[in-house]
Formats: structure tokens, C-alpha cells, sequence
């Protein structure tokens, strides 16, 4: 069983950064794929990035590519997603996803520990 808790969430004006972070306890999530996703009012949970482990590339959304970050802490048990030049679109309640499984996926179904969530506003 692997807890995960989100922190690093709030309020920033567009093109402003945050840096959230997602610590784990209970178990390792070294060989775990680790992902962000993000769901805002009225809209499904959309996949944002995900990461296999500290040593192998990671994976974005399109929406965005070049601007977030996802990196992994085996030492601290964390995940982390460094966001920059955020829009008012970026605005969301984001969560933390882990799952045992070798591999990683952008479907929400196949994750099997999430985190509480944590507020991300922007804006304009």
C-alpha cells in the first residue's frame, strides 16, 4: 500500500511557476510509475506527465510539453512537477498516481494508489 500526499498547490498569476510535490509512504516507489493528472471543474481527469523511474525519460501531455517538469527522489520517496509559464487553462486540481506495475499508462484506470489532490489557480 503506497500513501501519497500532494503539496505545493495555489494561486499565481499567468506565465508565474509552481513546484508541487507528491511524497510517498508505506513502500518504495522506486520501481513504480509514477504520474500527474489534473482534472478542473466540470471536465474529465486528464493526464499531465508520468515518470518510470529517476533514470528513464519521462512522458508529457502535449498541453504541456516544454513547460512542466516531472522528476523523480527515490532518496526522499517523491515525485515532483516543476510548472512554468502557467495559463489560466493550467487551472485545475492536481493529483499524484502510483502503480507497481512495470510500465506506465495516461489512463487513470490503471493506477492503484492516488493522493488527496492539491489546488493549482491561475490567473489571468
Amino acid at each position: 500500500q503506497v500513501h501519497l500526499v500532494e503539496s505545493g498547490g495555489g494561486s499565481v498569476q499567468a506565465g508565474g511557476s509552481l513546484r508541487l510535490s507528491c511524497a510517498a509512504s508505506g513502500h518504495s516507489i522506486k520501481s513504480h510509475c509514477m504520474s500527474w493528472f489534473r482534472q478542473a471543474p466540470g471536465k474529465e481527469r486528464e493526464w499531465v506527465a508520468y515518470i518510470s523511474s529517476a533514470y528513464t525519460a519521462p512522458y508529457y501531455a502535449r498541453s504541456v510539453q516544454g513547460r512542466f517538469t516531472i522528476s523523480k527522489d527515490d532518496a526522499n520517496n517523491s515525485v515532483a512537477l516543476e510548472m512554468s509559464s502557467l495559463q489560466p487553462e493550467d487551472t485545475a486540481m492536481y493529483y499524484c498516481a502510483a502503480d507497481p506495475s512495470e510500465g506506465c499508462s495516461r489512463q487513470s484506470s490503471y493506477y492503484s494508489f492516488w493522493g488527496q489532490g492539491t489546488q493549482v489557480t491561475v490567473s489571468a
